[in-house]
């Protein structure tokens, strides 16, 4: 199979130009992503002269192989005998990866007898793909493959837009291969070989870990799942969900939000690496058992620095008491961190806003989901069963953003006002509920609210719950909005510490967008280059790019990025009412824009 890279784009898994699928009702994915080709050299071969012994290997390899994908936050989505095509969602955890692949099988190899061994190629590309379940569909998946194909054994070949997309952001060396004309794709690709110092000046520097808060501190990693039955992954995560929204609470605790925490998620990991990374003294890991109508949680407490067991306990109730489970489950984590912890502060903890179990339910479906319209049909139906609750009116009043902000509603008046509905409901019932709060403020202002009634909002939410990385988010983007520059850099350096991992790409870019509005450009461009290296499918940190170079006379840069941005949108320059109070910022953004389009020539 290896020996014909068209293979990869055959069958039943990947489809290629021309080949599409007759299904019924297709629920097709649409995103920008990185893909990762790779096979076995020399596979058939190998297979000829001793298949047993061949089968063995390659699954030894694909072990070490599978490990890393995960722990670069990749996702396998298919493998045919040696060939394996994977996404990533930012092109640096693509690269990092296959240097990393390609670094482990060559130690691997270097154990082995040379019968035994095996020999990797890697074909990389970034560019709009469709996802329909377990299958790939697209040219850029198509590409990746032509690209392995031209890969030296034990090599990794990218694209030129994989190389646009790296820039200086590891220490790597590229050699240019010239456009390669490759069979089933119209145009040539630009392609680049990375040089065989890999080894030696691959991986960045490792960052300093991060300064302990004065205060204790925890991470609360994703549970296992126990249940047995893949379904109810949404309700191990909605278990830690909630379970880091009653710690949050407690005012003397520093807790790291979730989405930076769920980065783990289906790694082994190394607790003193997490406490590291996250900056926390403690870790608080577990599993969760779903069986009839019962449920078991198992829980730890770490210290990250030593290691160490601090506490081990595990709670058994009936499904109807699940959320008194939870809540002893917090009350206990901070009892083992901190002895004096007053009941009041546990007793507060344990607000619930809804009692129904079913709206609970569909509310963390629509969680667990990115923002489509099925989410929203979800939380539709959660607030069917209770009008009243709180979470999910604001999450649908979030989801209601989504297809206004980035144009794909085709009738943005539509969904706006019903998001304000929501929001407004949101508010209505949230009472001191930082969540909600934040969240529907947010919205609002999103909306078009005034920014001044919202802002205050949120400070209120960030009064009640100092550890909400979102209120601060949401602060960050209010102050931007409002002219306060400093402000947002500010707000936006707090959510990126509570949130260290799922923050950095929005922080980056407001930081970089407040850095562009105080004109400094200079420092606002490694800023916004980081938020679209690490996620390419956004387009607002484009357009501060494009309009950074623009003023700064780099036109070649500004067009280059607006070229990139043309993938993503036709709208370069929006069309859509901007949110900056400002006259003078307005003006700064749409002047650099057209620099960079050329419509001010």
């Amino acid at each position: 199979m290896a020996e014909n890279p068209s293979d990869l784009t055959r069958g039943r898994y990947i489809l290629g130009v021309g080949e599409v699928p007759r299904l019924e009702a297709p629920s097709v994915e649409r995103k920008l992503a990185a893909i990762f080709a790779a096979d076995v050299e020399g596979y058939s071969r190998l297979m000829g002269r001793d298949e047993v012994g061949t089968l063995r290997t390659l699954t030894a390899y694909r072990v070490i192989i599978d490990r890393l994908i995960a722990s670069h936050r990749g996702r396998i989505f298919n493998t045919a005998g040696d060939s394996l095509v994977a996404d990533f969602a930012s092109a640096v955890d693509a690269v990092q990866c296959a240097v990393a692949v390609q670094e482990a099988i060559a130690k691997e190899n270097a154990d082995r007898p040379a019968g035994e061994q095996m020999r990797f190629r890697i074909g990389l590309h970034v560019g709009d793909i469709m996802v329909q379940g377990d299958n790939l569909f697209g040219d850029a998946v198509n590409i990746a493959a032509r690209l392995e194909a031209l890969a030296e054994a034990g090599g990794i070949c990218v694209s030129g837009v994989v190389r646009d997309h790296i820039g200086t952001k590891l220490r790597l060396s590229f050699a240019d291969l010239g456009d390669q004309q490759v069979k089933n794709i119209a145009q040539p690709i630009k392609a680049y070989r990375i040089g065989c110092e890999i080894a030696q000046t691959a991986m960045p520097v490792v960052a300093s870990p991060l300064p302990l808060p004065d205060k204790p501190s925890i991470a609360v990693l994703p549970f296992q799942n126990m249940s047995g039955d893949p379904e109810q992954e949404y309700f191990a995560d909605g278990m830690v969900e909630e379970i880091i929204t009653a710690l949050s609470r407690i005012r003397w605790l520093f807790v790291i939000a979730r989405n930076s925490t769920f980065t783990y998620k289906g790694q082994t990991v190394d607790v003193k690496q997490v406490g590291r990374e996250l900056g926390v003294r403690y870790v608080l890991e577990g599993s969760v058992r779903k069986a009839g109508g019962r449920v078991r949680i198992t829980a730890q407490l770490i210290d990250a620095a030593s290691g160490g067991h601090l506490w081990v306990d595990r709670f058994d109730g009936a499904h109807d008491d699940v959320f008194a489970l939870q809540d002893k489950v917090a009350s206990s984590v901070a009892g083992a961190i901190e002895p004096t912890l007053q009941a009041a502060e546990t007793a507060r903890s344990a607000h619930r806003l809804t009692a129904d179990l079913t709206a609970y339910d569909l509310y963390l479906r629509a969680l667990a989901m990115s923002p489509t319209p099925q989410a929203l049909q979800l939380l539709e139906e959660a607030l069917a069963c209770d009008p009243h609750y709180g979470p999910a009116l604001a999450l649908a009043a979030n989801r209601c953003m989504n297809p206004v902000s980035d144009g794909s509603a085709l009738d943005r008046g539509a969904y706006r006002q019903k998001g304000i509905e929501f929001a407004r409901r949101a508010l209505a019932v949230a009472g001191n509920d930082p969540g909600v709060l934040a969240d529907a403020a947010f919205a609002l202002a999103c909306f078009g609210e005034d920014i001044d009634a919202m802002t205050a909002l949120v400070d209120r939410a960030l009064a009640f719950n100092p550890n909400y990385a979102r209120g601060w988010y949401a602060s960050s983007f209010m102050r931007l909005w409002a002219g306060q520059t400093d402000l947002a850099i500010e707000h936006a350096g707090v959510a990126l510490r509570l949130n260290p991992r799922a923050q950095a790409v929005m922080s980056n870019w407001l930081i970089g967008a407040a850095l562009f509005f105080n004109r400094r450009f200079a420092e606002a461009v490694p800023r916004l280059r980081v938020a679209i290296q690490d996620t390419p499918i956004v387009p607002t940190p484009y357009r501060f790019l494009a309009a950074c170079y623009a003023h700064t006379g780099l036109l070649d840069e500004a067009r280059a990025t607006v070229a990139r941005l043309r993938t993503l949108t036709p709208e370069v320059i929006p069309t859509y009412p901007l949110p900056f109070r400002n006259p003078a910022h307005r003006e700064l953004y749409l002047s650099g824009l057209r620099l960079a389009t050329g419509e001010a020539e």
